[in-house]
């Protein structure tokens, strides 16, 4: 890995403390209208297909889909590098959270296995994200699966190449104090898949929740489920 994309790594997360109070405000009161009208119930339903008994939120942020899935009597925990957006989390409930980086859960695991794990438009970096992935499979229980909801690489894309790479973020659309954005690592569909096969995931499902209106994909959720 290059230096350039390891200091992207850990600019994600100290981008992401400057503007972890906006973000919990935008979320809790719907600022972020795909996320109200499509996305969030469309990661409910992928979860509760799965009927999980337990799920480990990886990158839960301030806890909504903890909330979400408790009331439906799923066992949650979750995880965030951002200590602010982990103490929200605590606060609403419905859950049980701790601070924990990507590269020290890949690197020391965790003390549960899980029905099921999911990164909902969590997973921003490059090398972090890699580790994770590799590690999901110590994570899970037999028959197990990983759930990953994303911006769609079709309309993520924009006017760049579609190629694997690092972006420039934004805060477009979405109301708030915002600090300065965090830069993201822009997958391929090629490039997810490749990323769960390298970790010995088979892609199980894919779905891709749409705009009701303009009938275009606003996410793509990606299930993994260990194959080896």
């Amino acid at each position: 890995m290059q230096a350039g994309d390891a200091m992207n790594d850990a600019q994600i997360i100290a981008r992401w403390v400057d503007s972890s109070a906006p973000w919990t405000l935008a979320v809790r009161e719907g600022r972020i209208a795909s996320r109200l009208q499509v996305t969030h119930a469309a990661m409910v339903e992928a979860v509760r297909a799965r009927s999980p008994r337990s799920v480990f939120d990886i990158g839960c942020g301030e806890g909504w889909l903890a909330r979400a899935l408790a009331a439906h009597g799923i066992d949650v925990r979750g995880i965030d590098a951002v200590p602010a957006l982990v103490e929200s989390a605590r606060q609403a409930g419905a859950g049980r959270f701790s601070t924990m980086s990507y590269e020290a859960l890949a690197d020391h695991g965790i003390d549960e296995r899980f029905d099921v794990c999911v990164c909902n438009f969590s997973l921003l970096g490059e090398r972090a994200t890699n580790r994770l992935i590799d590690a999901i499979p110590t994570m899970l229980n037999p028959g197990g699966a990983l759930i990953v909801q994303t911006l769609h690489p079709w309309l993520a894309c924009g006017d760049a190449a579609y190629s694997d790479g690092w972006r420039e973020g934004s805060w477009r659309g979405i109301e708030g104090d915002f600090g300065e954005p965090a830069p993201w690592y822009f997958r391929t569909l090629h490039g997810w898949m490749q990323l769960f096969a390298c970790a010995g995931l088979r892609i199980d499902a894919l779905h891709e929740p749409s705009d009701p209106q303009a009938s275009l994909p606003l996410s793509l959720i990606l299930i993994g489920i260990d194959a080896r």
